[in-house]
């Protein structure tokens, strides 16, 4: 069951990063209802899969790595920059989001972002998600990359 559990979280970080870069895509192109949107979906994609990640620990299922001995040291700067700013990622997404959200509510609506109100809260948004979104993608693409490393050169722990 953790291994089941294990795939589905590597599926919801996939996602999440592919939704956050719809996002940036359509935030780009002026589309800030579907960026919301989009989002959204990322932030949910990616709390679904602290669920999953926290569940299959929970369970006991972990894999160490039994690979080449040539490449262990490159697959433990992978995994320590992973999990550092993984760590970081939580706190920078989520005062991203607060200050949209607050924002939004400042302003009323999508359309009205520019309210003297609104704008100091969406200029900070702009400030965190400059470091939110590289960060959330090199946590997404590494946590791909560990997840295909183990699953050829990983052994269950068992205990």
């Amino acid at each position: 069951m953790a291994a089941i559990i294990n795939q589905w979280a590597v599926i919801t970080i996939v996602l999440s990063g592919i939704a956050l870069t719809v996002g940036v895509f359509l935030i780009r192109s002026g589309n800030r209802e579907a960026h919301m949107r989009a989002m959204l979906i990322a932030s949910g994609l990616a709390t679904l899969f602290l669920v999953l990640y926290l569940t299959r620990l929970g369970l006991g299922y972990e894999k160490k790595y039994v690979g080449p001995e040539q490449w262990r040291g490159a697959y433990f700067f992978l995994l320590i920059s992973h999990i550092l700013l993984a760590a970081l990622n939580l706190p920078l997404a989520l005062l991203a989001l607060w200050n949209a959200w607050k924002g939004l509510r400042a302003a009323g609506n999508l359309g009205n972002i520019g309210a003297p109100a609104a704008r100091p809260f969406f200029n900070r948004h702009r400030a965190w998600v400059r470091w939110t979104v590289p960060v959330w993608l090199y946590v997404a693409a590494t946590g791909w990359i560990i997840y295909l490393v183990l699953g050829r050169y990983g052994e269950v722990v068992k205990g």
